[in-house]
């Protein structure tokens, strides 16, 4: 939970404290110091194949996606934005499918199909201008991202979170740099509030997160990790009412409770309760009903076997 709630604060905080006109060098400053910090706490060079592993997961999980995510931002309202990201979870599932050979699991569907349910009567609104190349950008985002987190999941098993993560996050914003000088030119002059601002998104909502993000992916199943991811939309939501003074409605209210509801019903715990219920205890029977002969008997056999 503490990645999509992090996550989440990052919508207010770039907003009111972040230039709106340097994507790529906004990416870069997010993902470089944040990847160098990690690898100042666990100093391990990659070994082998993560050498173009943590290249290709940096691309799609890290440099690529946050320029995408910053571009959906900028052409879409961020309800609109919000709902496309929020059927990552369906989308992870069946790239773990293919991938990791994950089930599909019908509670997990379900739960996935009432949490988007959820995010969209949280954020639906009046009608507004939908930009065509920011839905390609968002729907691009969302499943290169999901791609790219069943990627590291199948590929990350013999590897530490923080290790994963600082590779992925130095890999992305190193192939970004070229890029950001080309495009965007020198990097930008920041103010005190900007490098605050850049200090919790690097430190918080990327490092931290990622750490905590990919350690849950080693945990859990892959569907399960996407729909925690949904609480996302839920900390944006809930930022806005308490921080920026904005009101809640009663479908924002029940939209959080459905994404909650789907997030439960999503998870393995649940499948494993409900098998509970419907399968009777194979302990039960035997310490409610005794056979008091079963002593004697195994006592014959055993002579019955020595004689013979």
């Amino acid at each position: 939970m503490i990645a999509p709630i992090a996550w989440g604060s990052t919508y207010f905080v770039t907003r009111q404290f972040l230039p709106a006109d340097i994507p790529l060098w906004g990416a870069v400053l997010r993902a470089l110091p944040a990847g160098l910090l990690l690898f100042i706490v666990r100093p391990r060079m990659p070994r082998g194949a993560w050498w173009w592993r943590a290249p290709v997961l940096g691309a799609l999980n890290m440099g690529a996606f946050f320029v995408l995510v910053y571009l959906a931002a900028q052409l879409l309202p961020t309800s609109i934005a919000s709902m496309i990201m929020a059927t990552s979870p369906i989308v992870m599932m069946l790239f773990a499918w293919l991938l990791v050979s994950e089930r599909l699991r019908v509670l997990s569907l379900v739960g996935a199909v009432v949490g988007v349910a959820g995010v969209v009567l949280m954020l639906i609104g009046g009608a507004a201008s939908v930009d065509p190349w920011g839905v390609v950008a968002a729907v691009a985002a969302m499943t290169m991202a999901s791609f790219g987190y069943t990627l590291a999941k199948r590929w990350g098993g013999d590897v530490d979170a923080i290790s994963l993560s600082s590779w992925q996050l130095i890999a992305g914003g190193v192939l970004l740099v070229p890029f950001a000088l080309v495009w965007e030119g020198a990097p930008p002059a920041l103010d005190a509030p900007a490098i605050a601002a850049f200090a919790y998104v690097g430190v918080v909502a990327t490092a931290i997160a990622f750490v905590a993000w990919f350690s849950a992916l080693r945990r859990l199943d892959a569907g399960a990790v996407g729909l925690i991811g949904l609480l996302n939309p839920v900390t944006g939501v809930l930022l806005g009412t308490l921080v920026a003074g904005e009101a809640l409605s009663a479908n924002q209210a029940g939209g959080m409770a459905l994404v909650l509801v789907g997030i439960v019903v999503g998870q393995p715990v649940a499948a494993r309760v409900l098998d509970a219920r419907r399968r009777p205890s194979d302990a039960a029977a035997p310490a409610s009903t005794p056979n008091p002969t079963t002593p004697p008997l195994r006592r014959e056999l055993a002579t019955a076997s020595r004689g013979t």
